[in-house]
């Protein structure tokens, strides 16, 4: 399986090299030149393996030049010796007859970003050789706040590797911002950036297309990468887990076989539900992919009308790891759903780069909306919902969750479907204690409170644990400071490479 540019003006690559640039270099993202299916008696298959086994079978067709061996190493050492606190991996809760919970976030640093990039740099070590690099890879990264952590997590002391990560300095909550100052490692870098989720996105993006800079990195012994999703072996992963949710439904008599279920995805940068799109395209029997957004809801926008437009105000959410205006991932999805049309994407994103909007024509549109659904939730209905799901089913959830469960609500009042769902639940609720234990406890109980000492308190309250990774996190030592300007990411990146 060879990779291709949505933007068309750079040559097909083998995986491991588009794994290696993560990005391609005529600033498009990589797909996968040609489809990949999976019959029903193989989805069927899938139901007594292991997440592991799972993994396997569904990254196998698209990481051809990756022996079984390799794969099978990677996957292993991704999520198995207990990096992750459940042995499924992913498990799934059934909350109600037609509504299931598929937890993400149950990795070493409890958010869906895991799922990914516990295996992104396995996958990259390989590709490093197969390719024959000489080169140190770089790895730069934008955060709204849960990939920031997870890559550090996963690419620490990585041979070969070094990284540096960007998050908004005042757009993540207190544990994610924890998470990321206190990693360590003798190959990270991590800097916050006076600005938000899109300006610190922007400015890597600036330097991954600064050709002098690249060529002095590359005489340097240095080679920019990617571990956010615009890197295809970050995305790749994040379809497996679609594939297991139905297996385990399947497994505990939730569906019949072939039944078709929706899937409900807390959505920023369009990565995690594009997954679902691609196992959809695989096969898998999705009837509809709903898109839950919060008050930054350029993406609902886009799926009702077809008009992409990020001229509005960027608003600071409780679930901000959803506050972004633009969201990547979103041309793979309209490259594949055009029937690979790499003009029409060139021009979209010309238009989003010099106007900042852009407007699908009718029949894209007609494509979009006959797989995609999407509202938001704000951050009112956001605490309601999680208080009525813990209230109703004592399950505790995350903002970014309750933010998908209240989608659903209004998805079936709008259209009458009660196709059964799943919803992607993507952080740990210990992850967003403070809205968390605002919802069910009630704000007189969180005031004065710091987020770590809310950590305890929502545990003696539910009677949950807070997960392993973050316990004891206000007591590391903070081991990076730096700040720079939104327009200086490029001068910041220089100066922890070329010192």
């Amino acid at each position: 399986m060879n990779y291709e540019s949505t933007r068309g003006n750079s040559p097909a690559v083998s995986s491991a090299e588009a794994i290696k640039l993560g990005i391609a270099p005529d600033g498009g993202l990589f797909v996968p030149e040609k489809n990949t299916t999976l019959s029903q008696q193989e989805i069927l298959d899938l139901v007594p393996l292991s997440y592991t086994g799972r993994a396997l079978a569904i990254l196998k067709p698209y990481l051809t030049d990756f022996t079984e061996g390799e794969l099978l190493e990677c996957v292993e050492a991704a999520y198995g010796g207990g990096k992750f606190d459940s042995v499924d991996v992913a498990p799934v809760k059934l909350l109600t007859p037609d509504l299931s919970i598929l937890e993400l976030w149950h990795g070493p640093t409890c958010a869906f970003k895991d799922m990914a990039l516990q295996i992104l740099p396995q996958f990259l070590v390989r590709a490093v050789t197969k390719t024959s690099e000489k080169a140190q890879i770089v790895i730069l990264v934008a955060t709204s706040g849960d990939t920031g952590k997870a890559a550090l997590d996963g690419f620490a002391d990585v041979k070969g590797t070094s990284i540096i990560v960007f998050f908004p300095q005042e757009g993540v909550s207190e544990v994610q911002r924890m998470q990321m100052v206190t990693q360590e490692g003798k190959n990270v870098s991590v800097i916050a950036v006076k600005g938000n989720f899109d300006d610190a996105q922007s400015g890597v993006k600036q330097v991954f297309g600064d050709k002098d800079f690249n060529a002095k990195l590359n005489s340097e012994g240095l080679s920019l990468s990617s571990a956010n999703s615009i890197n295809w072996g970050r995305l790749v992963p994040q379809i497996v887990y679609y594939f297991s949710a139905y297996a385990d439904l399947l497994k505990t008599g939730a569906i019949n076989d072939g039944e078709r279920i929706n899937f409900v995805i807390p959505t920023g940068n369009f990565g995690n539900i594009l997954a679902g799109y691609y196992a959809r395209v695989m096969g898998l029997p999705i009837n509809r992919l709903i898109c839950a957004a919060n008050a930054n809801n350029v993406l609902t926008d886009f799926i009702r009308t077809g008009t992409y437009n990020r001229n509005r105000d960027f608003l600071k959410t409780n679930s901000p790891s959803m506050d972004i205006l633009i969201s990547s991932n979103l041309e793979r999805l309209l490259y594949e759903i055009t029937g690979r049309n790499a003009e029409k994407i060139r021009q979209w994103m010309n238009l989003l780069k010099d106007e900042g909007a852009y407007t699908v024509d009718p029949e894209t549109m007609e494509l979009i909306t006959s797989v995609f659904w999407s509202d938001f939730a704000d951050d009112r209905e956001t605490l309601e919902t999680i208080k009525d799901v813990w209230e109703q089913h004592n399950y505790l959830m995350d903002t970014h969750t309750a933010v998908a469960v209240n989608v659903l609500e209004k998805y079936r009042t709008s259209t009458g479907d009660t196709t059964k769902a799943v919803i992607a639940s993507t952080a740990s609720p210990f992850k967003f204690n403070e809205s968390v234990a605002r919802a069910i406890m009630g704000s007189e109980a969180i005031l004065g409170k710091t987020d770590f000492e809310l950590l305890n308190d929502l545990a003696s309250f539910t009677g949950w644990q807070v997960p392993r990774g973050l316990r004891g996190l206000d007591q590391r030592p903070v081991l990076h400071q730096e700040v720079t300007g939104k327009g200086q990411i490029g001068e910041a990146v220089k100066k922890v490479l070329l010192p």
